[in-house]
């Protein structure tokens, strides 16, 4: 068999393969060896192999003699020369199987993954539902208590620390609280927080109640305070963190006096 023979019966791929008999592939490798159009042959086999290959296993590395000693110690069922007609064909098919089973198989990781992300952003999306439920409620609630005739609203203007700080307090004496609106106060100091106060004015007597610990994060600067007291003012003075057991007059922010 000459060149020509060889390279059109498919013989060299199966070569290439390891899919040949020991005899077969010994008779190849001495016909490879000893003709150099054959060796081409099989070294661009090998090239087109590799090629289809290296997206299915990144960082292999292949040589022709790592093939060679691979067949030879190979032993595998016998192809009869004769019959092998066009088998660079299913041997390309093999090769691109490999390589569709491979993007079959990441494909399907990634739409693992892409159903994982969704369930995360379904739940994080619900939780967004839930709270701008919770929060357009509690706006309703806010609106209806605004507009409560029964409700006292007491302005707190601001004082020689602070001039510009503003603040209004709503007053419901049937449930014993108030609502703060502290927009217009500044952001507080690093270690300190606002601390709110009812005030009886004769004598003077304050009463803590309690600070503004949420004041940063709170985008509204809307604030339910339980007040049981008969209260004639309201205060809100810059104290430590954790507040203190009397204001601070020299921090006072806002004041204000409850209309008679």
């Amino acid at each position: 068999m000459n060149s020509k023979d060889y390279i059109a019966s498919g013989i060299l791929e199966l070569y290439v393969a390891g899919s040949l008999s020991e005899k077969e592939n010994e008779e190849i490798y001495k016909a490879v060896q000893e003709n150099s159009e054959l060796l081409a042959e099989v070294e661009s086999i090998e090239k087109a192999i590799i090629q289809l290959t290296a997206a299915t296993k990144k960082g292999a590395s292949y040589s022709f003699n790592d093939i060679k000693n691979k067949i030879v110690t190979t032993q595998t069922k016998v192809i009869k020369i004769e019959k092998q007609k066009t088998n660079w064909l299913q041997y390309s098919g093999w090769a691109a199987s490999i390589l569709i089973g491979s993007i079959l198989i990441f494909t399907l990781s990634k739409n693992s993954d892409l159903k994982e992300q969704i369930a995360s952003e379904k739940l994080l999306l619900e939780a967004q539902i839930d709270s701008a439920a919770i929060n357009l409620a509690s706006a309703e609630k806010l609106i209806e208590v605004f507009r409560d005739k029964n409700i006292i609203s007491i302005p707190l203007a601001g004082q020689k620390v602070s001039p510009t700080s503003y603040a209004k307090v709503y007053w419901d004496k049937k449930t014993n609280s108030i609502y703060l609106d502290a927009k217009g106060l500044p952001k507080p100091p690093e270690g300190k927080v606002y601390q709110i106060w009812s005030l009886k004015l004769n004598p003077l007597t304050p009463t803590s109640l309690g600070t503004l610990d949420s004041f940063t994060a709170d985008t509204n600067k809307i604030f339910t305070i339980n007040n049981a007291n008969e209260s004639e003012a309201f205060g809100i003075t810059l104290e430590p963190a954790g507040g203190s057991i009397s204001p601070t007059l020299e921090q006072l922010y806002t004041l204000g006096a409850v209309s008679s």
